[in-house]
């Protein structure tokens, strides 16, 4: 546990899941294990003894310029300073943006020539710098940006036309997935004819979160009110209407309170059995769905401010945010049909994955299952494991790389399409250090999307090979 905690090839919150400890536990036996590996590989020279020489070239300035940049999120200021400080050089922020710009120009030829047609599965939102509109593509499987580009608007005609540039690449995927933003389903059906547009659980799932919040806050305040007038009983005699006030605010109290658990209620179901990957076939979900939001509407007239935009907006987004259930559906029946099992013992394995593997109830069920299957029961489940993790219902990949973003746009007032190219350029083939997903670890997403190596992004931009690691 400690060795993959130093490796950080695993998250530590995925340790302390796996082996049924904390995150506390698991950073201590890391410390001890840093400790130890620190006493064994000291090195006996002096701190002032020269332990190598590096060859400064113009060539090694330029690596060292892009990799302050691009690698530390440092500023032009930043490189400058570094240079002036720890290597004795000048360099102008003029020259640094050359640099870039060069770069810039190498990285969108490199771009618009690698071939998407491996992309099944496309990721769609809009992130945005300021007020100015980005619009992002990302593919599920491999984290691969398509699309990362600047726009004055996002609407169907701007969509359309990225799209259509992409499609020149081979993007040609089964479905896309995006919230409901009208240009950008409208750009994707100008584009793309009848091509599925999944909805988003993501944003749905949020915008419910934001309403449970509320309406808890909003029960916790009025019980805080009503203590407050509570907290004044002794002084009724001053405030004969007291009495009123209380009897009010504990009716307001219980109406409150009433409405947060019900809204709450609703919301869990909607995310644990609706929404949720491992569950019930759609024609089942669907009958779930038209439960909660009738059950939203009839709570309706009580906030309607806040209840009415949530219920409208899963009403009019059904079919697109369970399309994934279909997906999923027509997947498991392969299963079922390629093992000769019923679909409905498929279906528990796939329900088996909502237990965590640490609970009784989960082991219980891996039992059942696997007495009814016999030697059919390791194939089907890594089968439905891996239809499951191959069955996206979000573009939170998009919203995953508008975190990594964020730090870039940071230090710029204004976004350059040839800025975007670079990002999207470094940021499609640089290695992941590590990953939730083992398969990624050591890879960039163009070589999981493409499924061939390549050299190291300096050395594609022209700037030469890399030094050879110290021993």
């Amino acid at each position: 546990m400690a060795v993959q905690a130093l490796a950080g090839s695993v998250p530590v919150s995925q340790l302390a899941l796996q082996n049924g400890v904390s995150r506390k536990f698991v950073y201590q036996q890391k410390s001890v294990a840093s400790a130890a590996l620190d006493e064994v590989f000291a090195s006996s020279a002096p701190d002032d003894e020269v332990l190598f020489a590096l060859p400064v070239t113009k060539t090694w300035l330029r690596q060292l310029t892009l990799g302050v940049t691009l690698i530390g999120h440092g500023s032009y200021r930043g490189v400058v300073e570094l240079m002036r400080d720890l290597l004795g050089v000048r360099i102008s922020e003029g020259t640094i943006h050359n640099v870039h710009q060069a770069a810039a120009r190498q990285a969108g030829a490199i771009n618009r020539g690698i071939d998407l047609s491996p992309i099944r599965v496309g990721l769609h939102d809009e992130i945005y710098q300021g007020s100015q509109p980005v619009l992002a593509g990302v593919d599920a499987k491999s984290t691969y940006c398509y699309l990362l580009a600047a726009a004055e608007h996002r609407d169907a005609d701007t969509w359309g036309i990225h799209l259509l540039d992409a499609s020149q690449q081979g993007l040609n995927p089964d479905y896309t997935i995006a919230d409901a933003g009208q240009g950008l389903r409208a750009g994707q059906k100008a584009a793309w004819g009848d091509k599925p547009c999944h909805g988003d659980v993501f944003h749905i799932q949020h915008q419910c979160e934001v309403l449970t919040n509320t309406l808890a806050s909003i029960a916790k305040g009025a019980r805080s009110r009503r203590k407050k007038l509570q907290a004044k009983s002794g002084k009724a005699r001053q405030d004969p209407d007291l009495a009123v006030r209380i009897a009010l605010a504990w009716q307001a109290e219980a109406g409150a309170h009433a409405l947060a658990c019900d809204i709450r209620t609703l919301t869990a179901w909607l995310a644990h059995d609706v929404l949720a990957l491992a569950g019930p076939n759609l024609d089942i979900r669907n009958e779930i769905f038209d439960f909660i939001v009738a059950e939203l509407g009839r709570r309706e007239h009580v906030d309607p401010r806040r209840i009415r935009p949530v219920r409208v907006a899963l009403q009019n987004q059904r079919d697109d945010l369970l399309a994934f259930a279909g997906v999923l559906d027509d997947k498991l029946a392969t299963i079922a049909y390629a093992h000769q099992l019923p679909e409905h013992v498929v279906r528990a394995t796939c329900v088996l994955h909502r237990k965590p593997s640490t609970s009784p109830s989960y082991w219980q069920g891996w039992n059942r299952l696997r007495a009814g299957m016999g030697g059919k029961f390791h194939a089907v489940f890594d089968a439905v494991a891996l239809a499951m993790a191959q069955t996206p219902r979000s573009s939170a990949l998009v919203e995953n790389l508008n975190s990594r973003l964020r730090n870039y746009f940071t230090l710029r007032r204004q976004l350059g399409g040839s800025y975007l190219n670079l990002l999207q350029f470094f940021l499609n083939h640089r290695r992941f250090l590590r990953s939730r997903v083992p398969d990624r670890v050591g890879k960039s997403p163009t070589q999981l999307m493409s499924g061939q190596d390549h050299p190291h992004w300096l050395t594609l931009l022209g700037l030469g090979p890399l030094q050879p690691l110290r021993a």
